[in-house]
């Protein structure tokens, strides 16, 4: 208590004492530093996770997941592991885990009591929860444990979405042409498609879905000037150096917001340029429903509906020959990653109710063809059909057609 007393006393400087004010400061910095408190030690590592394979043989590491029953076991030799529940004799966790089975049906946020949470003990096809309260949780057969997540990860998906940097996938693609010739001619075409679904895992049902696609090409064809040489019946004559360009774009997005496990309300709204087909600008802004007919790990396909409100701006044509629509977007898009290569299709019919001959119908075709790491080649179709260009001479076509080569690159944020 003596040595208690006389180090307080020097963290206080008496005024009046301003020749020893720099000993006393100093003093008093020794005697304060030695209340201060020890650091803490480091916290201990947990310990590992145990799983032994059918064989008897043990690895020791961490649980990373399972899903679908296919389980991922981490250790520093080996790395992830993937084995299916047949392989595994029994099963081990130090750390908290969430289990999902068959019967829960995960929407939007939901409290712990729906879902058995606590270290894991597989013995005999049969998992065994043991929560930090003590409650017992009924044995799962291993067959019905569709999903196993760490804990920290469910909680951060079912309670918080992503900031608006994080959780987006997509690609981007870059292609050009260049010809040297009697004609001088170039072609730059780029696309890039983001989309983001919250939650960002497969294992949880989609609450919503953000999606946003922009396309563009712009082609240059030159024939540089020349002089047609005099005869003995004509005269010299110049011809002027003549161009002819293609640009065409197209800029997308959409909202849905699910209601079920595969139906959704969506908003949309689309830009398009075409300068083959006189276009200017076309803008749609509508909103409908939305239907997930298909959805696996390798395939998906979406069918949607929507009533709109469409204005078309053409370039040569008469003021009279710009339009103001209603009508719809009826669409499906389909997506498969097969071993090889990924293929992906859009098609969409776009009719006018208050103009029955101003429709158009597009369709994308798209394969990629992975080559390195986030890198693959790619090549698709664009074909655009427009069915009301404005009459101009050269009499303006109405399909336009694209064939499109490029190197893509994945894009993945983390969340």
């Amino acid at each position: 208590m003596t040595t208690f007393r006389r180090r307080a006393a020097f963290c206080h400087v008496k005024p009046g004492a301003f020749p020893t004010f720099i000993a006393a400061v100093f003093a008093a910095s020794l005697a304060c530093a030695g209340q201060a408190k020890p650091p803490e030690p480091p916290k201990p590592a947990p310990a590992p996770d145990v799983l032994t394979l059918s064989d008897g043989d043990t690895l020791h590491g961490k649980l990373v997941s399972e899903v679908a029953g296919k389980v991922t076991f981490h250790t520093d030799s080996l790395g992830d592991v993937v084995l299916a529940w047949d392989k595994i004799k029994e099963l081990r966790t130090a750390q908290k885990f969430d289990v999902l089975d068959k019967n829960v049906k995960l929407r939007g946020k939901s409290t712990d009591s729906q879902i058995p949470s606590g270290t894991l003990e597989v013995a005999n096809k049969t998992l065994s929860v043991h929560s930090e309260s003590g409650a017992p949780h009924p044995p799962i057969p291993v067959g019905d444990a569709q999903y196993v997540v760490d804990h920290a990860t469910l909680q951060k998906q079912i309670d918080h979405g992503p900031g608006f940097f994080s959780g987006w996938n997509g690609a981007a693609t870059a292609g050009a042409t260049l010809v040297t010739a009697t004609q001088n001619q170039y072609t730059l075409t780029g696309a890039i498609g983001l989309v983001r679904a919250v939650p960002t895992v497969s294992w949880l049902n989609t609450r919503s879905r953000t999606s946003a696609d922009f396309s563009g090409s712009y082609g240059r064809i030159t024939q540089p000037a020349y002089t047609i040489p005099a005869t003995s019946t004509t005269p010299a004559t110049f011809v002027p150096e003549s161009v002819v360009k293609s640009a065409i774009s197209h800029f997308d997005a959409e909202r849905d917001q699910y209601f079920s496990a595969r139906v959704y309300a969506l908003a949309q709204t689309a830009f398009d340029h075409n300068f083959s087909q006189d276009l200017s600008l076309q803008q749609i802004y509508g909103g409908g429903i939305g239907w997930t007919s298909m959805k696996s790990p390798n395939r998906q396909l979406d069918m949607k509906g929507s009533i709109q409100y469409e204005k078309q701006q053409f370039i040569q044509g008469s003021g009279s020959a710009n339009q103001n629509l209603i009508g719809s977007t009826f669409a499906a898009n389909f997506a498969a990653r097969l071993k090889l290569f990924t293929y992906v299709q859009g098609v969409s019919f776009i009719p006018a109710y208050n103009e029955t001959h101003a429709y158009s119908v597009n369709e994308t075709d798209t394969f990629a063809f992975p080559a390195y790491r986030n890198f693959s080649f790619s090549m698709g179709t664009i074909d655009s059909y427009l069915n009301d260009p404005p009459a101009s001479e050269p009499p303006t076509r109405r399909n336009s057609f694209q064939f499109t080569m490029g190197l893509t690159y994945a894009i993945k944020s983390k969340y």
